[in-house]
């Protein structure tokens, strides 16, 4: 008891209060099982990751950096083929040249698409920074200029894949299909490896050579399966979200087939040189800690996810997932109804974080967004979206998107925090934690 009240003190300077710590140990008493089950996951995916490191004889020597053009860079190549072992792909590209998720799919369809050709995308619309890459929104150098169609196909009201309209929308220019894994800014499920799997071979079905390629961001290390091994040409992903383990300063990845993988890195460098240039410079060693923290780091990731949406849901929030569903990422959605809610959710995570914790955010116009946006994130990496953070357009239905936390300390006192921001505000009530009716 005494080592309770302890760690309640500390909690209470830090701008805790009484009513909001209690209701989060609450909370917490109904979720040691789950927690658990996330353990267990990290650990098989800790081991998968050790094993691809030692059959790939990682050394001191792939640790240090090249400069200049980079070619015979041992530490890059042996980290690209680390990557593919851990995906179950064929080949990987993995560069710190490559400085964003965004970047990332971007060069996985440009480098894959040719004019004339038709992108698809079955799981409705994509995130907001692909529509100016694919020409949704006109924007200067998108797949629409250079006659790459496009076309979605949007999921069921249940969140369901629609196969009829999707067998209906496979024509014979349709040479890449884009499934995006996690939510985006939208409420709805986030897709499982399974049902992944299950919607490329329904595509396979209809014409084996369209190539199937996963937004993978926020996915990594969540499930024992990756994409790749269940079905797709490409799976794509940023370093400064799971698989760089907070520690990746920049960086993304394209794991696949061979082909896939070889057309993006003569996109990323140029034709002819491909994947033997590229200088790592000095990132290897954070390339190669960070991934092989990265399970244990989304695992605290996830059990924050998971904290938020009971925290959340027992207050009546609409929560996607709920605190019960199987997780399949690390995002949390919670849909809050107001901006001055988001808003307020959001400077309570910042308020939690161990830099820039005095900086109050506030919405702004970011670039590849159609509305005002408000992002914290005082991490250690800048927009690192492992380290605890969240996010969210300021428009209905008004849902925080929250993520990240590199331990899962942090990640309850940043919830906690986030909490006792809407409780300040006026915007939940004492009395509604006190009268709360927690989840099963």
């Amino acid at each position: 008891m005494e080592d309770k009240d302890t760690l309640q003190r500390l909690y209470a300077s830090m701008g805790i209060s009484a009513p909001v710590y209690e209701y989060g140990c609450k909370i917490l008493e109904k979720l040691e099982e789950r927690f658990r089950q996330i353990d267990r996951m990290a650990e098989y995916n800790q081991l998968k990751v050790i094993h691809a490191m030692q059959e790939a004889r990682v050394s001191e020597a792939c640790l240090l950096g090249t400069t200049g053009y980079g070619y015979n860079d041992l530490g890059r190549d042996t980290l690209e083929a680390v990557y593919a072992k851990v995906f179950g792909a064929e080949d990987a590209l993995v560069r710190p040249q490559i400085t964003c998720g965004t970047h990332a799919l971007a060069l996985a369809l440009m480098s894959n698409l040719r004019p004339g050709d038709e992108l698809l995308s079955p799981v409705g619309k994509p995130y907001d920074t692909l529509e100016e890459v694919i020409g949704i929104r006109p924007s200067r150098g998108s797949l629409a200029e250079y006659g790459i169609t496009y076309r979605q196909v949007d999921l069921l009201p249940d969140g369901g894949f629609d196969y009829e309209n999707i067998k209906k929308a496979i024509g014979p220019k349709t040479r890449l299909v884009t499934i995006q894994r996690s939510k985006g800014y939208q409420t709805r499920p986030t897709l499982s490896v399974e049902r992944i799997g299950d919607l490329i071979s329904f595509v396979k079905g209809i014409n084996p050579h369209v190539i199937c390629m996963v937004d993978n961001c926020y996915g990594e290390f969540v499930e024992e399966r990756e994409p790749s091994q269940a079905g797709a040409d490409m799976v794509v992903g940023s370093l400064i979200k799971n698989p760089g383990g907070g520690l990746a300063p920049i960086g993304g990845y394209i794991v696949g087939t061979k082909e896939c993988v070889e057309n993006a890195a003569c996109r990323l460098t140029s034709p002819g040189l491909a994947k033997e240039v590229g200088a790592s410079l000095g990132v290897l060693k954070d390339f190669y800690q960070g991934f092989f923290l990265a399970p244990t780091v989304t695992a605290s990731a996830l059990k924050g996810a998971v904290f938020a949406a009971n925290l959340y849901e027992a207050l009546g929030y609409k929560v996607v997932p709920d605190g019960r569903e199987s997780r399949h990422d690390i995002i949390q959605a919670v849909t809050l109804e107001s901006p001055e809610a988001v808003i307020a959710f959001c400077q309570g995570i910042q308020a939690g974080a161990p830099v820039d914790s005095h900086v109050t955010p506030q919405p702004w116009d970011m670039p590849g967004y159609d509305s005002k946006v408000i992002m914290a994130a005082g991490a250690f990496v800048s927009g690192s979206s492992i380290e605890l953070s969240a996010d969210g357009p300021i428009k209905p239905p008004y849902a925080v998107y929250f993520q990240g936390g590199l331990t899962w300390p942090h990640a309850k006192f940043g919830l906690l925090r986030s909490l006792q921001s809407l409780l300040d505000a006026g915007i939940v009530t004492r009395t509604s934690l006190d009268c709360r009716k927690t989840s099963k």
